[in-house]
Order: C-alpha cells, then sequence, then structure tokens
C-alpha cells in the first residue's frame, strides 16, 4: 500500500531528522540503527522515513485509520503539528503508548529542528514498498 502524500506546501531539505531504530533489519533490511536526514518544513514523517528507505508500517496508508506507524519523539515535538483529536483518539490503540508517542502520518515539520524519532522494535513493515 502507498502512503497519502502530504498535501502541504514543502520547501528544501532543511530539517534535520534522525531517525533510530530499534530493529533496523526489519525496516531497512540492513543493520543501521540510527539515519539522519534532512527533510522539508510541511513533510509528514513517515513520508519522510520513507523516502529515506526507512520502511515504517502503516496499514491504512498514512490516512490516520490505524496506529501501525506509532513512533516516539524522543527530541524535538515542538518542531512538530499539534496531534489532532483524530490522531490521539488513534494513538491510544497503540501498543507502547508513552507521552512522547506520536503516529508518524500525523506528524507534520513545522520547525527548524532537529528532530529525534525512536521506531519501536514491534513496528515491522511485512510487505516492503519500492521507494517513490
Amino acid at each position: 500500500m502507498s502512503i497519502k502524500r502530504s498535501d502541504h506546501v514543502q520547501g528544501p531539505p532543511t530539517v534535520s531528522i534522525t531517525y533510530t531504530l530499534e530493529d533496523p533489519r526489519s525496516l531497512t533490511g540492513g543493520d543501521q540503527r540510527e539515519h539522519r536526514v534532512m527533510a522539508s518544513k510541511g513533510a509528514h514523517l513517515l513520508e519522510v522515513a520513507m523516502d529515506h528507505g526507512i520502511n515504517i508500517e502503516h496499514a491504512c496508508g498514512g490516512v490516520c485509520a490505524c496506529s501501525t506507524c506509532h513512533v516516539y519523539v524522543e527530541d524535538g515535538m515542538k518542531n512538530l503539528s499539534e496531534p489532532t483529536e483524530a490522531e490521539e483518539d488513534r494513538v491510544e490503540e497503540a501498543p507502547g503508548l508513552q507521552r512522547n508517542s506520536r503516529l508518524s502520518c500525523q506528524c507534520i515539520i513545522e520547525g527548524d529542528g532537529p528532530i529525534v524519532v525512536r521506531v519501536p522494535s514491534w513496528n515491522r513493515n511485512a510487505v516492503k514498498e519500492e521507494a517513490h
């Protein structure tokens, strides 16, 4: 399943994001646990990850209809959009819920960063997608 792309206007990639993968092999096929990438304001954390070969599960295609893209925002929460009521309702269904839990499909990059995101080990993309 492909993801719903952000319809927000995106600028140049100026925001530093670090994805820390608890189980990198299942998400990327490799052993690298930390991926530092540059992202554009207006993009969602899920689409940035997917664009950089980090295959975060997203069963609903990124439309906030499930909680499979659940991640932990370890640093830089102020650089992301506020969670909507729909996201808050969905993230409550995710395993391992914490105060810093977010759905990566709903996190719009708004600030200058940096942002640090941890992808839990139970998040495994069973169907690997091709880069978009």
